[in-house]
């Protein structure tokens, strides 16, 4: 039984400092990933228009007239 606690307690180590890496790197990332200056209208506005531009480019490459 001593045994057995001793082994749960280092897997409890190694999950505690794997759960700490993972935070620190999440932290790093959270910056780049979650933009809050930007309104999801914003988002959405702004993704509206890049599929409105590859959508003409892939006209434009299948030789569609654009006009």
């Amino acid at each position: 039984e001593s045994q057995a606690l001793t082994v749960k307690r280092e897997d409890l180590e190694g999950t505690q400092k794997e759960l700490d890496a993972a935070l620190a790197y999440f932290d790093k990332l959270k910056p780049s990933c979650v933009d809050a200056g930007v309104s999801y209208e914003d988002r959405v506005a702004r993704r509206k228009e890049e599929i409105e531009s590859l959508q003409e480019a892939l006209r434009i490459l299948n030789g569609e007239d654009i006009a």
